[in-house]
């Protein structure tokens, strides 16, 4: 009979800031519940498979890294006429300013809560080779008018991370879901052009020179292929296969996610040593062009995905 992996829950420090951290066998994951609930580790056999570029200070400037979520809504928001219309609300969102972290084109991007702090940590378990915790933070902004409940609950077992998200309204308003996590990968004891890049069978959704859907899509074969000096900030519908890799000869992070992500966003931007898997709820924009979850009050929409570590 083979023992059960040890597992627990503990807290630790990431660059001077608190964090939860996780263990499993030998398989380890930090959260920093100050900094946006952003996973700051996620190491196997001691090797590093998130990269954190710019640490604290970065988060702090509304940049992401590491393990981030993105919420209300992931990637990028191009308002029209000054605003979006969604479950039947009007929004009103600021040309600049407003408290929102904006893209080059001064789109605002990532939402409302990367580096944010109020974030309330629940319930913790650890035994039969699994820890987890999770946390909970409530939301009712101006450029989002809904309010609701963010639930998160992270499992951590030997060699693979978990995470489910959970949107409750907290009002008498239902809620648009477009929410999404943004990983920071990378493959421990490999120059990122060695990495192979495997993605399913999917629908590429083109995007314009903003990185905004522009309505077309093209069909899309499966790949598995070395990034080498390739660059990517690709969206795809992947709904037929939600699983999504970097892999080497001797270690692999792979992403695996519910129903509840039917897309994805894969970024591997030019001379960084990481790579992007994103699992999406809904596409980018999708606040402004239509077709996100909406949520009733006395209802939830949860969505899950795990990252599979091999060294």
């Amino acid at each position: 009979m083979t023992a059960r992996a040890t597992a627990g829950v503990g807290r630790g420090r990431w660059r001077g800031e608190p964090t939860i951290r996780l263990h499993a066998g030998d398989t380890t994951a930090a959260f920093a519940p100050g900094l946006g609930l952003t996973g700051v580790s996620l190491r196997r056999g001691g090797a590093e498979f998130l990269a954190t570029p710019g640490g604290p200070a970065a988060l702090r400037g509304g940049h992401t890294l590491g393990l981030p979520l993105l919420a209300p809504w992931a990637n990028r928001l191009a308002p029209t006429d000054g605003g979006y219309r969604a479950a039947g609300v009007r929004v009103a969102v600021p040309a600049r300013g407003g408290g929102l972290h904006r893209d080059g084109n001064g789109l605002p991007i990532h939402g409302l809560l990367v580096g944010a702090d109020g974030w309330a940590i629940g319930t913790e378990r650890s035994g039969a080779g699994r820890a987890s915790f999770t946390a909970t933070r409530d939301l009712d902004a101006a450029v989002f008018p809904f309010p609701h409940r963010i639930g998160v609950t992270v499992t951590l077992t030997d060699g693979a991370l978990r995470v489910t998200t959970t949107v409750t309204p907290t009002g008498r308003r239902s809620v648009p879901v477009a929410f999404g996590w943004h990983p920071y990968l990378r493959v421990p004891g490999s120059p990122r052009g060695r990495w192979r890049l495997v993605l399913p069978a999917r629908e590429h959704l083109v995007l314009d020179d903003r990185g905004l859907p522009t309505g077309a899509r093209s069909r899309e074969a499966a790949e598995r292929a070395p990034i080498g000096r390739r660059t990517f900030d690709d969206l795809s519908d992947v709904r037929r296969s939600r699983v999504l890799a970097l892999e080497t000869d001797t270690a692999s992070v792979t992403l695996r996610s519910d129903p509840g992500y039917p897309f994805a966003q894969v970024w591997v931007p030019p001379g960084r040593p990481f790579a992007a898997l994103e699992p999406m709820v809904a596409p980018t924009n999708a606040l402004v062009t239509g077709g996100v979850p909406v949520v009733a009050p006395g209802d939830a929409f949860s969505a899950t995905f795990t990252l599979r570590l091999e060294i």
